[in-house]
């Protein structure tokens, strides 16, 4: 196994089976890198001014909340971090989003831990409850709905959050729209049959943990259950191309891929 930019990636023995059911055998992204361009320096933010605060809103979890100052009541967006964590490159998007008019919970389902490494979040990942996930996930849009009164409620996430926006959606539980950025394709009709709301997807062409076939597949069978779908993928990129700390980013289709998440929110939530 390797990393995106060639170099090795060792993983023990008895966790490959693991690691490859969550996704994560196949592609391993290389270390974070604080510095340099930021997912916040290329996407375009709205014309509100916001204000954020931490927020209590499952068990003793904290996440990450940004909303508009003025206004009384906006569409909310639960936010769902990469394997990373809940980090501030993730905090800056909640930003940006908000400033669209939208009511912005970054949530936090790794009860605060947050990896600068491959192998660091490797090590969180083998520990994650998927199922205490959705229960998470489920408490932050009913903060929204009861707390901060969102008049619809969307999820979206980016790499293994992408792959939890769609769990989320898959899980019995309605909301209004679901977003996600190159997570795992579900290609059984029958968990998707129980969406009944539009689904965004982005992928890029070459991705290494997402199959062209499987991606193409997903859309198929979304297309046929009659799910309102838009499905792009990106020629010629690979996984995680809106992940900045990444040897795959690619400005051009993160800032298109953007612009089609904030003019799809604003088609389905408002």
């Amino acid at each position: 196994m390797k990393k995106s930019d060639g170099s090795p990636a060792c993983v023990k023995k008895d966790n490959v089976a693991i690691l490859i059911e969550r996704g994560w055998a196949i592609h391993v992204l290389p270390e974070y890198t604080i510095d340099g361009i930021k997912n916040s320096d290329i996407i375009k933010g709205g014309p509100l001014k916001i204000r954020t605060v931490p927020v209590n809103y499952f068990e003793n979890t904290t996440g990450y909340l940004a909303e508009p100052i003025q206004g009384n009541s906006f569409p909310g967006v639960i936010l769902i971090h990469e394997w990373w964590g809940l980090n501030d490159n993730i905090k800056s998007m909640a930003r940006a989003l908000a400033s669209h008019g939208y009511i912005v919970l970054a949530v936090d389902l790794y009860a605060g831990q947050v990896a600068t490494t491959s192998d660091g979040a490797r090590q969180i990942l083998l520990s994650f409850d998927e199922q205490k996930a959705m229960t998470n996930i489920g408490s932050a849009v009913d903060t929204l709905k009861h707390n901060y009164n969102a008049t619809k409620v969307a999820t979206i996430g980016w790499c293994f959050g992408g792959s939890q926006s769609l769990n989320y959606a898959l899980s019995g539980n309605k909301i209004d729209a679901t977003v996600l950025y190159y997570g795992q394709p579900v290609t059984n009709t029958t968990k998707l049959a129980a969406i009944k709301w539009p689904v965004l997807g982005f992928y890029g062409d070459k991705d290494q943990s997402n199959p062209l076939d499987k991606i193409k597949e997903f859309k198929t069978d979304l297309d046929n259950l009659g799910i309102q779908n838009e499905i792009y993928i990106y020629p010629g990129i690979g996984h995680a191309f809106a992940n900045p700390s990444g040897a795959t980013f690619a400005p051009k289709e993160t800032s298109d891929a953007w612009g089609k998440t904030v003019s799809f929110l604003d088609k389905n939530l408002k």
